[in-house]
C-alpha cells in the first residue's frame, strides 16, 4: 500500500470516530426496534466518509463531512424501514408470510404454495387481502421502489420454471398496482430455479424455494 493510500485510510478511519460515536454496533440487539436506523447511519457514515476523503482536497475534512452526510442519509432510510417493518408485522396476520429487514431493504416473502394453485399464475383470492395490505403500506411509505421477484424449485425444465416465475411475479405486481401502487415504482421479474434458499433434494426445501419476494428499497 502506498504512503498516500495509507494516509487516506487513516484519515477516513479517524473521521469515522465522530460519525460512529453515538452508534455503537454492540448496542444494536436483534430486538432493538431502531436497529436498522442505527445500522443505516453506521453504514452510510462509512461510505460517506470514504467518498468524502476521496473527493475532497482536504482529506480529513472531506471524510468527516462525507461521513456525517452519509450517516444522516443512512439513518433516514433505516428509520423508514424500521417503521414500515413494524407496521407490516402488525397489519399482516399470516404467519407464513416472512418479513426480513436487512438494513438497506425490506423483503416480504410469500410462499407460492399459498399464493397460487399448482402450475397456476392466478393469485389465490384468499391472499389478495394480504397483498393489498402490502400495497397500502407502500402507499403510506412512498419513498421507495419495489422489486417483485418470482422463484421456483427445480422440478420440471429450467425454461418452464423461468417462465412460470415471471408470470407469477407479474401477477403479484398486478395486485399491488390494483391496490394503488404506481406502475413506475414496480419492477417485476423472475429468477426461475436459479436462486434457491434451501435444498431442492427434499420436499420441505423445494417448498421454501417456491416463493415470491417483494423487495422494498428506500429511495431517500
Amino acid at each position: 500500500m502506498t504512503r498516500a493510500r495509507t494516509s487516506l485510510t487513516l484519515l477516513t478511519a479517524t473521521s469515522l470516530l465522530a460519525v460512529t460515536a453515538c452508534t455503537d454496533p454492540g448496542a444494536m440487539g436483534p430486538n432493538d426496534p431502531n436497529r436498522q436506523t442505527k445500522q443505516g447511519a453506521l453504514l452510510g457514515g462509512i461510505l460517506g466518509a470514504g467518498v468524502g476523503a476521496l473527493t475532497s482536497d482536504d482529506k480529513g475534512k472531506g471524510a468527516v463531512i462525507g461521513g456525517l452526510a452519509g450517516a444522516a442519509t443512512g439513518a433516514i432510510a433505516g428509520s423508514f424501514l424500521d417503521q414500515q417493518e413494524a407496521d407490516l408485522r402488525r397489519q399482516l396476520e399470516n404467519d407464513r408470510i416472512g418479513i426480513r429487514n436487512t438494513g438497506d431493504r425490506l423483503i416480504v416473502t410469500m410462499p407460492q404454495d399459498i399464493l397460487f394453485a399448482v402450475d397456476s399464475s392466478t393469485v389465490n383470492s384468499a391472499l389478495r387481502g394480504d397483498l393489498l395490505t402490502v400495497a397500502n403500506s407502500l402507499k403510506e411509505y412512498p419513498q421507495s421502489r419495489v422489486q417483485v421477484i418470482g422463484h421456483t424449485d427445480n422440478t420440471g425444465s429450467a425454461a418452464y420454471n423461468q417462465g412460470l416465475s415471471e408470470r407469477r411475479a407479474n401477477a403479484v405486481s398486478d395486485v399491488l398496482m390494483s391496490g394503488g401502487v404506481s406502475f413506475n415504482r414496480i419492477e417485476s421479474f423472475g429468477r426461475g430455479e436459479d436462486q434457491p434458499v434451501a435444498s431442492n433434494l427434499t420436499e420441505e426445501g423445494r417448498a421454501q424455494n417456491r416463493r415470491v419476494e417483494i423487495v422494498i428499497l428506500p429511495t431517500s
